[in-house]
Protein backbone atom coordinates (compact mmCIF):
# COMPACT_ATOMS: atom_id res chain seq x y z
CA UNK A 1 0.00 0.00 0.00
CA UNK A 2 1.15 3.41 -1.14
CA UNK A 3 2.97 5.94 2.15
CA UNK A 4 1.39 9.31 1.39
CA UNK A 5 3.94 12.08 2.90
CA UNK A 6 2.86 15.41 2.68
CA UNK A 7 4.44 17.78 4.55
CA UNK A 8 4.94 21.86 4.86
CA UNK A 9 8.14 23.57 7.49
CA UNK A 10 9.94 26.33 7.69
CA UNK A 11 13.04 24.03 9.39
CA UNK A 12 16.17 23.87 7.98
CA UNK A 13 16.25 20.29 9.30
CA UNK A 14 13.15 18.65 8.28
CA UNK A 15 14.85 19.24 4.63
CA UNK A 16 17.95 17.24 5.40
CA UNK A 17 15.90 14.39 7.02
CA UNK A 18 13.27 14.01 4.41
CA UNK A 19 15.86 14.42 1.58
CA UNK A 20 18.59 11.76 2.89
CA UNK A 21 15.31 9.43 3.87
CA UNK A 22 14.21 9.08 0.60
CA UNK A 23 17.72 9.12 -1.24
CA UNK A 24 20.08 8.57 1.51
CA UNK A 25 23.03 10.30 -1.92
CA UNK A 26 21.46 12.95 -1.23
CA UNK A 27 23.58 16.74 0.38
CA UNK A 28 23.14 19.65 1.28
CA UNK A 29 26.22 21.10 0.99
CA UNK A 30 24.58 24.54 1.92
CA UNK A 31 21.28 26.03 3.03
CA UNK A 32 20.28 29.89 3.54
CA UNK A 33 17.56 29.52 6.09
CA UNK A 34 16.36 33.33 5.64
CA UNK A 35 12.94 33.74 4.06
CA UNK A 36 12.86 29.77 3.94
CA UNK A 37 10.23 27.37 2.94
CA UNK A 38 9.39 23.90 2.38
CA UNK A 39 6.48 21.85 1.05
CA UNK A 40 6.81 18.35 -0.32
CA UNK A 41 4.61 15.50 -1.00
CA UNK A 42 5.50 12.08 -1.89
CA UNK A 43 4.06 8.74 -3.09
CA UNK A 44 5.91 5.59 -1.99
CA UNK A 45 5.40 1.95 -3.41
CA UNK A 46 6.66 -1.30 -5.29
CA UNK A 47 10.48 0.40 -4.14
CA UNK A 48 9.15 3.28 -6.25
CA UNK A 49 8.78 7.08 -5.02
CA UNK A 50 7.23 9.97 -6.71
CA UNK A 51 7.66 13.24 -5.55
CA UNK A 52 7.09 16.84 -5.84
CA UNK A 53 8.46 19.41 -3.42
CA UNK A 54 9.01 23.21 -3.45
CA UNK A 55 12.12 25.04 -1.60
CA UNK A 56 12.36 28.67 -1.28
CA UNK A 57 16.14 29.41 0.03
CA UNK A 58 19.29 29.90 -1.32
CA UNK A 59 20.70 26.06 -1.53
CA UNK A 60 23.58 24.18 -2.78
CA UNK A 61 23.10 20.37 -3.37
CA UNK A 62 24.79 17.38 -4.38
CA UNK A 63 23.46 14.34 -4.95
CA UNK A 64 25.39 10.71 -6.78
CA UNK A 65 23.15 7.56 -6.39
CA UNK A 66 25.00 4.24 -5.70
CA UNK A 67 21.73 1.76 -4.87
CA UNK A 68 19.36 4.10 -6.49
CA UNK A 69 17.95 5.09 -10.01
CA UNK A 70 17.17 9.09 -9.68
CA UNK A 71 15.46 11.03 -12.57
CA UNK A 72 14.63 14.57 -12.14
CA UNK A 73 13.78 18.08 -12.96
CA UNK A 74 14.48 21.44 -11.31
CA UNK A 75 12.92 24.49 -11.96
CA UNK A 76 13.82 27.77 -10.96
CA UNK A 77 14.13 31.21 -12.23
CA UNK A 78 18.14 31.91 -10.71
CA UNK A 79 20.24 28.62 -10.49
CA UNK A 80 21.91 25.96 -12.40
CA UNK A 81 22.34 22.17 -12.57
CA UNK A 82 25.61 20.31 -13.50
CA UNK A 83 27.36 17.29 -13.30
CA UNK A 84 31.33 16.39 -13.10
CA UNK A 85 31.54 17.00 -16.93
CA UNK A 86 28.65 19.55 -18.57
CA UNK A 87 25.63 21.71 -17.38
CA UNK A 88 22.13 20.45 -17.42
CA UNK A 89 20.07 22.21 -19.91
CA UNK A 90 17.72 24.72 -17.43
CA UNK A 91 14.40 23.12 -16.46
CA UNK A 92 15.21 19.74 -18.26
CA UNK A 93 14.82 16.27 -16.89
CA UNK A 94 17.82 14.49 -16.59
CA UNK A 95 18.56 11.36 -14.78
CA UNK A 96 21.27 9.05 -13.27
CA UNK A 97 22.15 5.68 -11.32
CA UNK A 98 25.73 6.51 -10.30
CA UNK A 99 27.13 10.06 -11.72
CA UNK A 100 27.19 13.09 -9.53
CA UNK A 101 24.98 15.89 -10.06
CA UNK A 102 24.74 19.17 -8.26
CA UNK A 103 22.58 21.74 -8.09
CA UNK A 104 22.44 25.53 -7.18
CA UNK A 105 19.37 27.97 -6.85
CA UNK A 106 18.65 31.11 -4.80
CA UNK A 107 14.90 31.85 -4.54
CA UNK A 108 12.52 29.16 -5.39
CA UNK A 109 12.55 25.83 -6.89
CA UNK A 110 10.27 23.33 -7.71
CA UNK A 111 11.39 19.73 -8.19
CA UNK A 112 10.06 16.86 -9.58
CA UNK A 113 11.85 13.40 -8.95
CA UNK A 114 10.80 9.76 -9.85
CA UNK A 115 12.65 7.03 -7.34
CA UNK A 116 13.59 3.86 -7.86
CA UNK A 117 15.57 1.29 -6.05
CA UNK A 118 17.92 0.07 -8.57
CA UNK A 119 17.81 -4.01 -8.22
CA UNK A 120 14.33 -3.51 -7.93
CA UNK A 121 14.05 -1.99 -11.03
CA UNK A 122 16.47 -3.98 -12.73
CA UNK A 123 14.14 -7.05 -11.99
CA UNK A 124 11.13 -5.30 -13.73
CA UNK A 125 13.24 -4.38 -16.77
CA UNK A 126 14.41 -8.02 -17.28
CA UNK A 127 10.93 -8.94 -17.17
CA UNK A 128 10.06 -6.43 -19.75
CA UNK A 129 12.79 -7.31 -22.35
CA UNK A 130 13.20 -11.10 -21.10
CA UNK A 131 16.55 -10.97 -20.71
CA UNK A 132 17.69 -12.59 -16.95
CA UNK A 133 21.01 -11.14 -17.59
CA UNK A 134 20.36 -7.53 -18.34
CA UNK A 135 22.40 -5.40 -16.21
CA UNK A 136 20.47 -2.06 -15.94
CA UNK A 137 22.32 1.27 -16.30
CA UNK A 138 21.58 4.79 -17.81
CA UNK A 139 24.19 5.69 -20.49
CA UNK A 140 23.54 9.39 -20.46
CA UNK A 141 22.28 12.23 -18.05
CA UNK A 142 20.06 13.70 -20.50
CA UNK A 143 16.67 12.84 -22.67
CA UNK A 144 16.97 11.06 -26.12
CA UNK A 145 15.63 14.70 -27.33
CA UNK A 146 12.63 17.42 -26.63
CA UNK A 147 10.10 15.25 -27.30
CA UNK A 148 11.37 12.98 -24.77
CA UNK A 149 11.92 15.34 -22.21
CA UNK A 150 8.28 16.77 -22.51
CA UNK A 151 6.71 12.64 -22.13
CA UNK A 152 8.76 12.80 -19.04
CA UNK A 153 7.24 15.88 -18.04
CA UNK A 154 3.27 14.73 -19.19
CA UNK A 155 4.07 11.62 -17.21
CA UNK A 156 5.20 12.51 -14.25
CA UNK A 157 1.91 14.65 -13.82
CA UNK A 158 -0.10 11.89 -14.52
CA UNK A 159 1.85 9.48 -12.31
CA UNK A 160 1.96 12.29 -9.21
CA UNK A 161 -2.03 12.51 -9.63
CA UNK A 162 -2.78 9.16 -10.22
CA UNK A 163 -0.64 7.54 -7.16
CA UNK A 164 -2.64 10.38 -4.75
CA UNK A 165 -5.90 8.98 -6.21
CA UNK A 166 -4.98 5.26 -6.21
CA UNK A 167 -6.47 5.11 -2.66
CA UNK A 168 -4.40 1.94 -1.78
CA UNK A 169 -5.50 -0.23 -4.38
CA UNK A 170 -1.91 -2.31 -4.76
CA UNK A 171 -2.71 -3.74 -8.60
CA UNK A 172 -2.99 0.42 -9.84
CA UNK A 173 0.02 1.15 -7.62
CA UNK A 174 2.28 -2.27 -9.24
CA UNK A 175 1.17 -0.45 -12.59
CA UNK A 176 2.09 2.97 -11.73
CA UNK A 177 5.44 2.13 -10.39
CA UNK A 178 6.02 0.07 -13.74
CA UNK A 179 5.20 3.00 -16.24
CA UNK A 180 7.14 4.85 -14.14
CA UNK A 181 10.00 2.94 -15.01
CA UNK A 182 8.95 2.83 -18.56
CA UNK A 183 9.27 6.23 -18.39
CA UNK A 184 12.25 6.66 -17.48
CA UNK A 185 13.61 4.17 -19.56
CA UNK A 186 11.87 5.13 -22.73
CA UNK A 187 12.96 8.95 -22.14
CA UNK A 188 16.85 8.29 -21.17
CA UNK A 189 19.29 6.07 -23.20
CA UNK A 190 19.88 3.05 -21.19
CA UNK A 191 21.11 -0.56 -21.54
CA UNK A 192 17.54 -1.42 -21.61
CA UNK A 193 16.62 0.13 -24.65
CA UNK A 194 20.23 -2.14 -26.36
CA UNK A 195 18.62 -5.05 -24.83
CA UNK A 196 15.29 -4.55 -26.89
CA UNK A 197 17.33 -4.41 -29.75
CA UNK A 198 19.28 -7.28 -29.47
CA UNK A 199 16.20 -9.23 -29.27
CA UNK A 200 15.31 -7.66 -32.77
CA UNK A 201 13.16 -4.49 -31.22
CA UNK A 202 15.35 -1.84 -32.19
CA UNK A 203 13.04 -0.73 -35.12
CA UNK A 204 10.24 -1.38 -32.77
CA UNK A 205 11.68 0.92 -30.18
CA UNK A 206 12.28 3.81 -32.87
CA UNK A 207 8.97 3.15 -33.89
CA UNK A 208 7.50 4.26 -30.75
CA UNK A 209 9.63 7.20 -30.20
CA UNK A 210 8.21 8.24 -33.82
CA UNK A 211 5.22 7.62 -32.47
CA UNK A 212 5.57 9.62 -29.09
CA UNK A 213 6.81 12.24 -31.36
CA UNK A 214 4.15 12.70 -32.76
CA UNK A 215 1.34 12.25 -30.43
CA UNK A 216 2.95 15.10 -28.71
CA UNK A 217 2.90 17.75 -31.95
CA UNK A 218 -0.78 16.56 -33.10
CA UNK A 219 -2.88 14.98 -29.85
CA UNK A 220 -5.23 18.78 -29.72
CA UNK A 221 -6.48 17.90 -33.66
CA UNK A 222 -8.80 14.41 -34.02
CA UNK A 223 -6.03 11.85 -34.71
CA UNK A 224 -6.78 8.58 -34.40
CA UNK A 225 -4.64 5.39 -33.57
CA UNK A 226 -4.51 4.64 -37.71
CA UNK A 227 -3.53 8.38 -38.41
CA UNK A 228 -0.52 7.66 -35.65
CA UNK A 229 0.34 4.27 -37.09
CA UNK A 230 0.11 6.36 -41.39
CA UNK A 231 2.71 8.65 -39.83
CA UNK A 232 5.17 6.03 -38.80
CA UNK A 233 5.02 3.69 -41.43
CA UNK A 234 3.76 0.38 -39.60
CA UNK A 235 0.07 -1.22 -39.05
CA UNK A 236 -2.02 -0.23 -36.46
CA UNK A 237 -1.73 -4.11 -35.41
CA UNK A 238 2.03 -3.44 -35.61
CA UNK A 239 1.86 -0.37 -33.71
CA UNK A 240 0.12 -1.71 -30.76
CA UNK A 241 2.44 -4.60 -30.32
CA UNK A 242 5.07 -2.47 -30.28
CA UNK A 243 3.98 -0.13 -27.43
CA UNK A 244 2.93 -3.12 -25.38
CA UNK A 245 6.30 -4.31 -25.12
CA UNK A 246 8.01 -0.66 -24.81
CA UNK A 247 5.76 0.76 -22.89
CA UNK A 248 3.53 -2.13 -21.44
CA UNK A 249 0.49 0.36 -22.75
CA UNK A 250 -1.49 0.56 -25.76
CA UNK A 251 -1.31 3.53 -28.46
CA UNK A 252 -5.13 4.45 -27.45
CA UNK A 253 -4.40 4.63 -23.37
CA UNK A 254 -1.59 6.59 -24.68
CA UNK A 255 -3.42 9.29 -26.45
CA UNK A 256 -5.69 9.24 -24.33
CA UNK A 257 -3.87 10.15 -21.26
CA UNK A 258 -2.21 12.81 -23.19
CA UNK A 259 -5.26 14.29 -24.01
CA UNK A 260 -6.50 14.03 -20.47
CA UNK A 261 -3.26 16.16 -19.35
CA UNK A 262 -3.49 18.71 -21.66
CA UNK A 263 -7.49 19.57 -20.67
CA UNK A 264 -5.76 19.11 -17.03
CA UNK A 265 -3.88 22.44 -17.97
CA UNK A 266 -6.42 24.05 -19.52
CA UNK A 267 -8.71 23.84 -16.82
CA UNK A 268 -6.17 24.65 -14.44
CA UNK A 269 -5.97 27.72 -16.63
CA UNK A 270 -9.24 28.52 -17.50
CA UNK A 271 -10.70 31.70 -17.79
CA UNK A 272 -14.50 32.53 -16.96
CA UNK A 273 -15.83 31.99 -20.49
CA UNK A 274 -14.40 28.48 -20.47
CA UNK A 275 -16.54 25.40 -19.98
CA UNK A 276 -15.93 21.96 -19.15
CA UNK A 277 -17.52 20.76 -22.38
CA UNK A 278 -15.59 23.17 -24.24
CA UNK A 279 -12.32 22.16 -23.05
CA UNK A 280 -13.09 18.17 -23.23
CA UNK A 281 -14.13 19.12 -26.88
CA UNK A 282 -10.76 20.55 -27.75
CA UNK A 283 -8.96 17.80 -26.66
CA UNK A 284 -10.61 15.47 -28.29
CA UNK A 285 -13.77 14.07 -25.63
CA UNK A 286 -16.91 14.14 -27.61
CA UNK A 287 -18.89 12.71 -24.41
CA UNK A 288 -18.25 14.86 -21.56
CA UNK A 289 -19.74 12.23 -18.84
CA UNK A 290 -16.78 10.12 -19.95
CA UNK A 291 -14.36 12.66 -20.35
CA UNK A 292 -15.78 13.58 -16.60
CA UNK A 293 -15.29 10.08 -15.41
CA UNK A 294 -11.94 9.62 -16.93
CA UNK A 295 -10.77 13.03 -15.43
CA UNK A 296 -11.95 11.89 -12.01
CA UNK A 297 -10.31 8.51 -11.83
CA UNK A 298 -7.16 10.03 -12.98
CA UNK A 299 -6.58 13.52 -10.81
CA UNK A 300 -8.88 12.85 -7.94
CA UNK A 301 -11.43 15.61 -8.72
CA UNK A 302 -13.84 16.81 -10.60
CA UNK A 303 -12.96 18.76 -13.96
CA UNK A 304 -15.34 21.52 -13.02
CA UNK A 305 -13.68 21.63 -9.61
CA UNK A 306 -10.22 21.79 -11.21
CA UNK A 307 -12.14 24.93 -13.15
CA UNK A 308 -13.95 26.77 -10.53
CA UNK A 309 -10.64 26.61 -9.18
CA UNK A 310 -8.49 28.06 -11.78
Amino acid sequence: MAEIVHMESDDVDDVEEIWTRFVPSATLVDIDPAEFAFRWRSATFSETSIVRYSLAAEVHSRVQPEDQLFACRLVTADGWVRSRRALIEPGAPWATDSAQVEARWKGTADVSALIFDRMHAQELARRITGDELLSLRLTSLHPRNGAAARQWARAFDYLMSAAVAAEGDELIEAGLARHALTTVLSCFPSTFSDAIARDGGGDGAATVRRALTYIDEHAHLPITVDDVAAAVHISTRGLQYAFRRSLDTTPTDFLRRVRLDGAHRDLRNGSGDETVTHIARRWGFGNTSRFNQLYRQTYGRTAKETLEGA
